[in-house]
């Protein structure tokens, strides 16, 4: 494996919570074979083809635990017990049209068990760094030109993306009141940051109402791809882009605690914001046949048309920056589908963390 990180994780203790779910497995994998002690918490994975359970990552991590974050107490318990280093929150209800039909357990889990995650990292004096993980749909979309930066105003239509909106509220007022930088080294040792992503791609997701999963259910049973929103522009990049920047940030606030506990986008280059069509038309093109077919409805439930995230800040303060272009993000996310079948999927991983990094 490729260390981009310089042996930083070896034998760190770290916390990954939503390890089951698709960016966590990826976390988990790379962050095991850096040789760092992983800790996953998380609910049972979404389906038997998940990247999680074909790579087999829990049985290889040292705590596979089942929890909810909405617990609180049971967050505080697995803590204590594991006396993590770092900690990477995850763990969500991610999408959008699945929160029009259970907003108040969207808000439970995303409000209340991110807060539930920050008043454990405030019990245990074990842990320096807590990177918190939102979304590019924290930001009030105005559906502009631009993309947003990391001190626009937090806003959200549907209950999902306001749920992440008030996620960021809550985590800059638990960074402001208990773990301020003024007091860092005085009242605690704890530097924290939140993590915005765009629309995260690549293999092993499974997902209802996700573009790559629809396409790869469609290509498998060889039906047509039916596209709901077909013109709707979104910043694309593979699972392993803001993966690389959350691990890089983690990296610099355990140097660095006070420099760089804020907010932080990791997005991908503005040519890398295609549509929903244009992303399909590449995942057909990759595995050689495919049909599309756009099913727009007029009255469906609100999704945003256009959303673009600003990534200057952690390209001029990290030194971090997209490693692929839209067509190579495809290229691998196809590669995982083509070869989950027959091969070993940790394996197809480790590969491609490190054609990634290469």
């Amino acid at each position: 494996m490729i260390d981009i990180f310089n042996d930083f994780y070896k034998d760190k203790r770290v916390l990954v919570t939503g390890h089951t779910g698709f960016k966590g497995s990826w976390l988990s994998i790379w962050l095991h074979e850096l040789g760092a002690e992983v800790v996953g918490v998380g609910l049972e994975p979404y389906s038997e083809k998940d990247n999680y359970v074909l790579s087999g990552i829990g049985e290889k991590i040292k705590a596979d635990i089942r929890a909810d974050i909405r617990d609180g107490q049971k967050m505080k318990e697995i803590f204590a017990e594991y006396q993590p280093e770092i900690v990477f929150h995850l763990a969500a209800q991610p999408l959008v049209r699945l929160s029009y039909e259970i907003p108040v357990e969207t808000y439970q889990t995303n409000v209340m068990g991110t807060i539930n995650i920050m008043e454990a990292i405030r019990a245990t004096e074990s842990v320096k760094v807590g990177v918190m993980i939102t979304t590019d749909k924290c930001y009030d979309n105005k559906e502009q030109m631009r993309g947003y930066k990391e001190d626009d105003p937090f806003g959200g239509y549907d209950p999902y993306s306001s749920s992440k909106g008030a996620c960021e509220i809550a985590i800059q007022s638990w960074r402001r009141s208990f773990f301020n930088s003024e007091d860092y080294g005085k009242r605690h040792h704890v530097s924290l940051a939140s993590v915005r992503a765009g629309n995260v791609i690549g293999g092993g997701d499974w997902a209802k109402d996700r573009i790559i999963p629809d396409c790869i259910r469609a290509l498998e049973t060889g039906k047509t791809i039916e596209i709901r929103n077909p013109k709707a522009v979104r910043p694309w990049e593979h699972v392993l882009e803001p993966l690389s920047g959350y691990m890089l940030l983690a990296q610099k606030m355990w140097e660095n605690p006070t420099d760089y506990c804020e907010g932080w986008n990791f997005g991908p280059e503005q040519k890398s914001v295609l549509t929903v069509w244009e992303v399909a038309t590449a995942m057909i093109e990759n595995f050689g046949y495919g049909e599309l077919k756009d099913v727009s409805d007029p009255n469906a439930l609100h999704e945003a048309n256009l959303l673009m995230l600003d990534i200057s800040k952690a390209k001029n303060r990290l030194g971090w920056n997209p490693r692929l272009d839209a067509k190579k993000c495809a290229i691998l996310t196809s590669d995982w589908y083509k070869r989950y079948k027959d091969e070993d999927v940790y394996g197809i991983c480790v590969d491609e963390i490190n054609q990634f990094l290469k």
